[in-house]
């Protein structure tokens, strides 16, 4: 069987490994073997995680994107397969277009593109879209894979 070109969010926390409020990401929007983008409204929540006092700080969108990278990994794996551990192990040339994303109206636009990798670790660019195309966030990140977190 082969993943679906688009999932809801229930199907979507499946195949990454967050869940409940976490799982910010909504829906899947398309894919391929290169490409990821997804489509949330998690942000204007008042029980999204990753909110503060001061509202949600646009630094978070980096997790938004995060996951997107998280459910590619996951709908290239076998389907059988648990979601695998994968740490987001830098993050560069992170472009910021404003200071909080809760302010932002409508749904964010993540998208992400595998620039290279192997077994051990993923080069993504990453960007972050309001409805109308405007750039919120936008950069590059390293993701490692099956790398065992010592105790």
């Amino acid at each position: 069987m082969t993943a679906p070109q688009t999932m809801d969010q229930a199907g979507i926390a499946r195949r990454i490994p967050h869940s409940g409020t976490m799982c910010l990401l909504e829906r899947l929007e398309s894919w391929d073997a290169n490409r990821i983008h997804c489509t949330t409204t998690t942000h204007t929540r008042q029980d999204n995680p990753l909110r503060t006092a001061s509202g949600l700080l646009s630094p978070n969108l980096v997790e938004y994107a995060a996951q997107a990278m998280a459910l590619h990994g996951g709908l290239l794996a076998p389907d059988d397969s648990e979601p695998s551990a994968g740490f987001l192990a830098s993050a560069r040339g992170v472009r910021l277009a404003v200071e909080h994303i809760d302010e932002v109206a409508g749904a964010l636009h993540v998208h992400a593109e595998r620039v290279s990798g192997d077994a051990t670790q993923i080069l993504y660019e990453f960007a972050v879209k309001d409805g109308q195309g405007r750039a919120l966030a936008e950069g590059r990140a390293v993701v490692v894979l099956n790398t065992p977190i010592a105790n």
